[in-house]
């Protein structure tokens, strides 16, 4: 932005003490420096600011022309007659709705397990049949 070289940081230098004097020129550099760290803050958070509004700006648009070109709605609807196409003109049918309590309730309990199998000490194997 300013082209500002080691020369004229030292003319600055100078004149600053010159002018200040020696016993308040410590405070009016750490007093300058607070405000320009100030100053790169609010440019770098305002420069930030705009960058996040031009990106959503420019999100808004491709979304804009998607929406534009081709709509969700006759996606699926071409999706749907495709799928029906490949499974021979069936229509798709809907899923069962889930059981109510009456039908579980009606509904057969788990089978219990078969009884574990003995391993014959004589063959050395498993054996096939449960030892009773």
């Amino acid at each position: 932005m300013f082209d500002v070289g080691f020369q004229e940081l030292i003319l600055i230098g100078v004149v600053a003490l010159l002018v200040v004097g020696p016993e308040r020129l410590p405070k009016l550099a750490r007093t300058a420096g607070l405000w320009l760290g100030r100053a790169r803050r609010v440019l770098g958070s305002v420069k930030a600011e705009i960058d996040r509004e031009l990106k959503a700006d420019e999100l808004r648009d491709i979304l804009r022309k998607q929406a534009d070109s081709i709509p969700l709605h006759s996606i699926i609807e071409e999706t749907q007659a495709q799928f029906s196409q490949a499974i021979g003109n069936h229509p798709v049918a809907a899923p069962a709705p889930p059981p109510t309590q009456a039908q579980v309730a009606a509904a057969p309990g788990p089978q219990p397990a078969p009884p574990p199998t003995v391993p014959d000490p004589v063959a050395g194997q498993a054996g096939t049949e449960p030892r009773v």
